[in-house]
């Protein structure tokens, strides 16, 4: 067994400080691989059986989760995969990962590893996990990355020598992804409830009064329909300057990317610095609070893309492809970009857009404030805004507690296993 000493980990559990070093292991000694195959697709006797088949695009790289299309029948002449193995995408999408809770068969794209007596399997997998970006490292100047069965026994993991607490940082590791699903739970219902809400606040297709009114309103008068002209002052451009290579820094000016735009999410920081002092002197409509930004050139699948700006950025200032959308009195601008942003809203501006080329669309600005919605009282438009606007806000901060989780899962796992660098020196 040829075993290189690796470092020990930076945190360590009490009980384990004295147990020594750990071992950096090659994934061959640590158990079978197995690379998936597909049967015949032209045989109809090799399917719709009992055992899953699962492919590369089926992984969610969610410890447990993986959907699967299709299932095969247990004598269908390739390899059944036992509960608790761990799947590894080896073709184009490297380092996809799954353990696998039934036995289920991958297709040739997916190695496998099937732990030994001695490794237990979800140490192996948060170990895998670990190592992922040194794998696709070993692949990154290939044009179709590919790490076959013998490559990929080769990869080594850091392993400890004690068996508990091996089954120790499993544990451990468990429990963070145990709380990263619930907390994903809770925001996924959170944006399940917000659809639906916005249903029942918003009058169905044909209809002029919603299902659900806020009290002082169920009386109100119906709802009408009204181009976006009646609503908006004006859609207003930018210019496009030259720029450099990265953000305005402080108070450099900078000019939006139209990636700053993208369904319902604005991201001040994709800008470029102009330097140039004449330069600096064209551009011109500079990003203001309570307006939409709409992309009205962009690829097919951005183009009418919008966001709401919450706060002005005087030194950041919009490029000639997207449009600042500027209220009229009256006009609860938060409301008129939930409707723009919706799934139905972004589909019907999506169809405004012409242009013969197949990777670039154009609006045009009569299009738009043409565009027809339906729109209550102003009252009543803020105070549907004001409610979804305090849903969003709850949405953002479920999903800022996510990301903690997911940062803090990472930063242990750099504690808690020694660094690749470390283990192949």
């Amino acid at each position: 067994m040829n075993k290189v000493k690796a470092l020990v980990p930076r945190l360590r559990f009490p009980e384990f400080r004295e147990a020594g070093e750990w071992d950096a292991t090659s994934l061959r000694e640590i158990g079978e691989i197995v690379t998936g195959k597909t049967p015949s697709t032209s045989d109809d006797s090799l399917w719709n059986g009992d055992i899953q088949f699962v492919t590369p695009t089926d992984i969610s790289e969610e410890k447990y989760q993986w959907k699967t299309q299709r299932n095969i029948v247990s004598n269908a002449r390739v390899k059944i995969l036992p509960k608790n193995s761990t799947m590894f995408t080896c073709i184009a999408s490297i380092g996809k990962m799954a353990l696998s809770v039934k036995p289920c068969i991958t297709n040739q794209q997916i190695n496998t590893v099937i732990p030994k007596k001695g490794y237990e399997n979800e140490f192996v997998y948060y170990s895998l996990l670990n190592i992922v970006p040194l794998i696709k490292a070993t692949q990154a100047n290939t044009t179709l990355p590919i790490i076959n069965k013998t490559e990929f026994s080769k990869f080594t993991i850091p392993v400890p020598t004690v068996f508990a607490e091996q089954q120790k940082i499993a544990d451990c590791l468990s429990s963070v992804d145990e709380l990263i699903a619930a907390q994903a739970r809770k925001v996924d219902a959170l944006k399940t409830h917000k659809k639906g809400l916005m249903q029942q606040l918003f009058p169905r297709e044909g209809e002029t009064q919603p299902r659900l009114r806020f009290p002082g309103f169920k009386d109100a008068p119906d709802w009408e329909k009204l181009p976006l002209s009646e609503l908006l002052k004006s859609l207003d451009a930018g210019l496009s300057v030259n720029s450099g290579d990265r953000p305005a820094m402080n108070s450099e000016i900078g000019v939006l990317k139209t990636s700053a735009v993208t369904n319902g999410i604005f991201e001040p920081q994709e800008n470029k610095v102009v330097l140039d002092e004449v330069e600096i002197g064209r551009v011109k409509e500079a990003v203001l609070r309570d307006t939409i930004i709409i992309s009205r050139m962009n690829t097919p699948a951005l183009v009418g893309a919008n966001a709401y700006v919450e706060t002005s950025l005087e030194n950041i200032f919009l490029p000639d492809r997207l449009w600042a959308a500027k209220s009229k009195p009256g006009t609860s601008m938060r409301f008129v970009a939930f409707i723009l942003g919706s799934n139905k809203g972004r589909a019907a501006l999506s169809k405004l857009a012409k242009g013969s080329s197949g990777s670039m669309k154009n609006i045009t600005k009569p299009d738009v404030l043409a565009f027809l919605v339906m729109a209550p009282s102003s009252p009543e438009q803020q105070r549907i805004a004001d409610c979804l606007t305090a849903l969003d806000d709850l949405i953002s901060a479920q999903a800022h507690k996510l990301d903690a989780l997911n940062t803090h899962k990472k930063g242990l796992m750099q504690q808690l296993f020694p660094l690749p660098a470390e283990v192949a020196a």
